[in-house]
């Protein structure tokens, strides 16, 4: 009998031993870059062995019901990580747990096969042995539960890869458009031909600009692993960080550069930087709020080949976030796992790393201890306000790029600080008013509302999540106008123009928070150096008539106020290396807030892992605001009942959450029509204001941005 594994509109047929041929060379190779390539080997040969049975080519020749052809494979392979690997390669990985409890790999193992299987066949047809394969996953060095289940991961990362891309390449007649990015060496040529551009610097910032860079680049020819590049803002981090990256990946032929970063502002601006250096065809950004169909510069191939490479960072240079790239780490599901693999061998780059979630600190840093250490990366925790992380590696030693930190920091500073107290926030307000160019950051959505409505005179501004995307990022284009042009411009936000939202502003107040918080808003005043430090001042406050305040922002108050009494110059290098000392020994077990180390254990809770790993917790509901006709028309669309991950990305631009007390309000005066269990839409617009977003009543909950 003849059996098949896929068939085409056309009556193509792929012979199902072609399929497992195909899917084992590509397993292997992909598994091979962490010397697994045996392991990966036989996951292809078997992932599909169910598919040798009457049912299933019922299934695919007549259109007959669905049939099971994952447990096979897994029966037959038996040891437990590789057969997770198989059993899960379309549902996702599955807790290990009891052969009693259903949905289980144990309930799986002991589960009768229907279909009427032929053993004979994939036996004939195979002709494998199966090697000792506990042996040959030794070799990775894993000496706990949670190495090995990071390395299932990655087995299974390179499973579902090449599953997908041997049935790709016979559904689309090897006509697919993924790839044709330029290599490494190619995007160095590039790098330098943009730095010769810049000349010889005439001034002492580019020159030390230039120095940085040069360091970068000469530390570049080093070893593989871990990395530090403590450099103030304006030092020129984005660029020199890539110097590294480049010149390191030609240095040990590493596959491709990886940037992490927290907020999607700063991907934006980041990815942007990159295309102009390297080409626009050789960046993929992935994250919640990218949007290819709305890219008018690229070419339609180019946008489905972008597309594509978000499935699984086949690309030069990936740009994504800290909830992209560890949630996937962390993830038991197909779609997320696909591009964990291609992790492997690169050089990733942890920009801002003192935003990596303090409440999931540990099992984050041990999952880079791990690919440092086994995965051939070489990872880089690049930041203008260093943590104080050394303690937290047990089997990696962080090298700092750049160590002249203190010389770097003092050449580098444009602001000082000063520390002031409100009786109330109409004193506050008064004072902003004195200004004609002012920025001031407060702690919650509901202060930044109530700022923003005391102040008086024209081009005033509020920025906050009350606003969805799209109208910050125009709000965002007129303040900056603004300030290019020298008039008037007052601005109340929270913490979101922190880190990456390219302000600069003579005079910055900032509500009192964590001393990293505090140091990035001292990032949006004076940033290009065009008056002295002594005039351009961080106003570090507090009002006294202030009494709430969210649970997470107090203990980083509490320890910034306990720096301000330690340290006259709170700016300083021994200063924020104390502050992040004291927050992680204050933080103790909350590092790993949901046990995710401990939870990792013999069981191989995979499902459950994932379900407690979540950097940003769903709280609230999601409300869609249709604020012009390119929102309608996405609108239109989900009252189709239309749902897929593009149209949804979209719809991302035109949402903000909002706590279940406000959703209730909105919900019981008619405001807001629910679609479904998910889709909320405005229906009143006049709850949502030109100025300040969503109006509802901030005391039902405090807002603040993470």
């Amino acid at each position: 009998m003849k059996y098949i594994a896929h068939k085409r509109e056309d009556g193509s047929e792929q012979l199902l031993l072609e399929h497992l041929e195909g899917t084992s060379r590509l397993c292997s190779a992909f598994a091979e870059t962490f010397q697994q390539g045996v392991v990966g080997k036989y996951l292809g040969l078997f992932h599909d062995l169910g598919k040798y049975s009457e049912g299933f080519q019922n299934r695919i020749l007549n259109n007959g019901p669905k049939v099971d052809h994952s447990t096979a494979g897994a029966q037959v392979i038996k040891f437990p990580l590789a057969a997770a690997c198989i059993a899960g390669h379309h549902a996702g990985l599955l807790n290990y747990g009891s052969e009693f409890t259903e949905g289980t790999l144990q309930h799986r193992l002991k589960k009768h096969l229907e279909g009427k299987l032929d053993f004979s066949a994939w036996k004939n047809e195979l002709n494998n042995d199966i090697p000792n394969l506990a042996n040959e996953l030794k070799k990775s060095g894993c000496k706990d539960t949670f190495s090995g289940m990071l390395l299932t991961r990655m087995l299974f990362s390179s499973l579902v890869d090449a599953d997908f891309l041997d049935t790709e390449a016979f559904m689309t007649g090897n006509n697919s458009i993924r790839g044709s990015f330029d290599d490494i060496k190619t995007l160095y040529s590039a790098f330098e031909k943009y730095i010769a551009g810049f000349g010889t610097p005439s001034n002492e910032l580019n020159k030390k600009r230039t120095e940085i860079r040069n360091k970068c680049l000469k530390i570049a020819e080093g070893n593989e692993g871990l990395y530090s590049l403590t450099v103030p803002t304006g030092g020129g981090k984005t660029i020199a960080s890539l110097a590294f990256a480049l010149k390191h990946a030609i240095t040990h032929n590493k596959k491709r550069i990886i940037y992490v970063i927290p907020y999607t502002s700063i991907i934006e601006q980041t990815a942007d930087v990159f295309r102009n250096i390297v080409g626009s065809k050789n960046v993929i950004e992935h994250h919640a709020n990218v949007d290819y169909d709305k890219d008018e510069t690229a070419a339609e191939k180019d946008i489905e080949r972008f597309k594509l490479a978000t499935e699984n960072w086949d690309a030069p240079l990936i740009v994504t976030t800290n909830v992209q790239f560890f949630e996937s780490l962390f993830s038991n599901r197909v779609s997320k796992c696909r591009k964990l693999h291609n992790i492997a061998n690169s050089v990733v780059i942890f920009d801002e790393a003192q935003m990596l979630p303090t409440e999931y600190l540990l099992p984050c840093v041990k999952t880079i201890d791990e690919l440092v250490t086994r995965y051939k990366v070489t990872a880089v925790l690049c930041t203008a306000t260093q943590p104080s992380l050394d303690s937290l590696f047990t089997n990696s030693k962080i090298k700092e790029i750049c160590p002249d930190t203190e010389e770097l920091y003092n050449f580098f500073r444009r602001v000082g600080y000063e520390n002031n107290v409100f009786n109330d926030i109409e004193e506050l307000s008064a004072k902003l008013d004195t200004y004609s160019q002012v920025l001031c950051i407060v702690n919650s959505k509901k202060k930044a509302q109530e700022v923003y409505n005391s102040l008086s005179g024209e081009n005033c501004f509020h920025l906050s999540t009350f606003m969805c995307p799209n109208h910050r990022r125009a709000v965002l284009r007129q303040i900056r106008e603004l300030l290019k042009n020298q008039e008037e411009c007052k601005v109340i936000a929270t913490s979101l123009v922190e880190a990456g939202v390219d302000l600069d502003f003579p005079v910055v107040y900032r509500e009192v928070a964590g001393l990293d918080n505090i140091i990035q808003a001292a990032g949006r005043c004076n940033r290009e150096g065009k008056q002295e430090t002594s005039k351009s001042i961080v106003h570090i406050f507090k009002i006294n008539d202030d009494t709430k305040l969210p649970a997470f922002i107090r203990l980083p108050k509490e320890v910034t106020e306990i720096i301000q009494n330690e340290f006259d110059d709170i700016a300083s290098v021994g200063a924020i290396k104390r502050y992040f000392d004291l927050l992680h020994t204050y933080k103790g077990e909350k590092l790993d807030a949901k046990n995710i180390i401990q939870n990792s254990d013999k069981s191989l809770p995979f499902k459950d892992i994932a379900e407690k790993f979540k950097l940003i917790e769903e709280t609230g509901k999601s409300v869609f605001i249709a604020l012009d006709e390119h929102g309608e028309q996405i609108l239109n669309q989900l009252r189709l009942g239309i749902r897929n991950r593009e149209l949804l990305r979209k719809a991302g631009q035109y949402i903000i959450s909002v706590y279940d007390a406000q959703y209730d309000q909105l919900l019981g005066c008619g405001a807001i029509e629910k679609i479904d269990d998910n889709i909320n839409v405005l229906m009143d617009m006049s709850f949502y204001r030109d100025d300040i977003g969503l109006k509802v009543d901030s005391e039902n909950g405090i807002g603040v941005f993470i």
